[in-house]
């Protein structure tokens, strides 16, 4: 999605330590700021990953190098307390590290502990995740309750271009928490990587620190599963696609900084994974690790990729899920030929995954997407399939009207171009469910709301 030009107010300071005489200096951004950080052992987090029946993973970024642990224990019965293996973190990983629980049963709630170095830290809001219930051929499924967005930019003005600041209304993160969401997805440009970023693992590094760092993420990041897709602008510059020089290196800076179950088909590169939720199946994409957006090899465009995209059908066509959400960077049904929709890059790709999601009858499919700074839910019905596409963007980065172009696939009155979040909801007795589809203003303000009934 293009820049809209901008100039920052928030400030992270950085230091500049030289390892060694004659080795290149590190620069690292400053901690959390709370009052029990440790000398400043934390730098971000912590924060939830995925989230099974059986594990999951917590994440914490420290910065130096130093010794990471939790111990974590059911709500229900606190004095039990079990423990993850430690992880010294190293400079390579950005001081980052991944552990995982992995003694805990489905249907618990959990809190969690941070060490360092054998000190506890503290935090001044709740740590901790809900594993799911084992509910199949035992009950009826769950209601679900999650939080979605895209497009979160820190400002960062040693770096930024000049002009109005281009972040803003972080307070958004804190309005999210509010709604005790039982995960939150994430859904592509999770971290703006400018000019000084691109073509460097310090730079890269850097951005996703700065962004990590901010204060008024962290209990969204601690409190509950957190899953993330990319987009441009966490993977390279801006509009890139697979041609990108370093998307090596942002592909392992992502896989350090996120806590996704997998990433990449069978084993493969790139950042594409699915995992279940009750009755609900989310696939979240790569749509930029395989993506070749010109045509210049003589192929048609692609923004998802042979294999990726014979994948992603297969796995429609055989889920049992009663919803199926598509995570994706970019707009699917958007009708408008603009940007990097995908009736505007790759047209053809486009049809040929419509066409399978209706040819093969798949029932339910709803795209969540990101990217156009602005909000908006599409519809698209052929043969008797109808196919929905929920954009929310952006978090904190400016905004755009979408009033000015024409999506003819909009449901009247869901366009919104301001700093917003989406909220879904699914309820109702097994073979008669329904989505909620809610978006909300930074500030917590519901703006509109659609009810779905699922397709039996």
């Amino acid at each position: 999605m293009r820049y809209i030009s901008f100039a920052l107010m928030l400030l992270i300071g950085w230091s500049q330590t030289i390892a060694q005489t004659g080795a290149p200096f590190r620069t690292q951004a400053r901690p959390v700021g709370t009052a029990n950080t440790q000398a400043g052992l934390l730098q971000s987090g912590p924060m939830v990953g995925y989230v099974e029946m059986r594990e999951a993973l917590l994440w914490a970024q420290t910065t130096r190098q130093a010794t990471v642990r939790f111990d974590y224990f059911e709500i229900q019965n606190p004095a039990k307390i079990y423990r993850t293996s430690e992880y010294i973190t190293n400079q390579h990983e950005a001081y980052t590290a991944r552990l995982i629980a992995d003694e805990v049963q489905p249907g618990k709630t959990y809190g969690y502990r941070l060490y360092i170095d054998g000190r506890e830290i503290r935090r001044p809001y709740k740590l901790q995740f809900k594993t799911p219930v084992n509910w199949r051929y035992r009950t009826t499924p769950p209601m679900l309750r999650f939080a979605l967005g895209s497009c979160n930019f820190v400002n960062d003005p040693q770096y930024d271009r000049v002009g109005k600041p281009y972040g803003g209304n972080y307070e958004i993160f804190e309005n999210i928490v509010k709604m005790e969401p039982d995960l939150m997805l994430w859904l592509g440009d999770n971290t703006y990587l400018r000019e000084g970023d691109w073509y460097s693992r310090t730079g890269i590094h850097y951005r996703y620190t700065h962004t990590r760092s901010l204060a008024q993420v962290q209990p969204l990041l601690g409190g509950m599963p957190n899953y993330a897709i990319w987009d441009d602008h966490d993977y390279g510059p801006n509009d890139s696609n697979g041609s990108f020089r370093d998307k090596n290196v942002t592909l392992e800076t992502f896989k350090l900084f996120w806590g996704n179950p997998t990433y990449g088909i069978a084993g493969g590169p790139g950042t594409t994974t699915t995992f279940e939720r009750d009755d609900c199946q989310f696939f979240m994409l790569d749509n930029r690790y395989f993506s070749s957006h010109s045509g210049a090899r003589g192929e048609k465009p692609t923004i998802l990729g042979k294999e990726q995209l014979d994948w992603l059908i297969e796995a429609l066509a055989t889920s049992k899920a009663t919803f199926k959400f598509v995570c994706i960077g970019g707009q699917v049904l958007s009708t408008a030929e603009l940007f990097e929709n995908y009736i505007n890059i790759a047209p053809e790709e486009r049809d040929y995954l419509l066409n399978a999601i209706v040819g093969n009858r798949i029932k339910n499919v709803i795209f969540l997407t990101g990217d156009r700074h602005h909000s908006e839910l599409s519809t698209f019905s052929k043969n008797g399939i109808r196919i929905y596409d929920f954009t929310v963007s952006p978090l904190t980065a400016l905004a755009y009207d979408p009033n000015r172009e024409t999506n003819s696939n909009r449901i009247a009155n869901t366009g919104f171009g301001a700093r917003a979040f989406g909220m879904v909801e699914v309820i109702g007795a097994e073979g008669n469910r329904k989505l909620k589809l809610m978006l909300y203003d930074y500030s917590g303000k519901k703006v509109w709301e659609q009810n779905i009934e699922a397709q039996k």
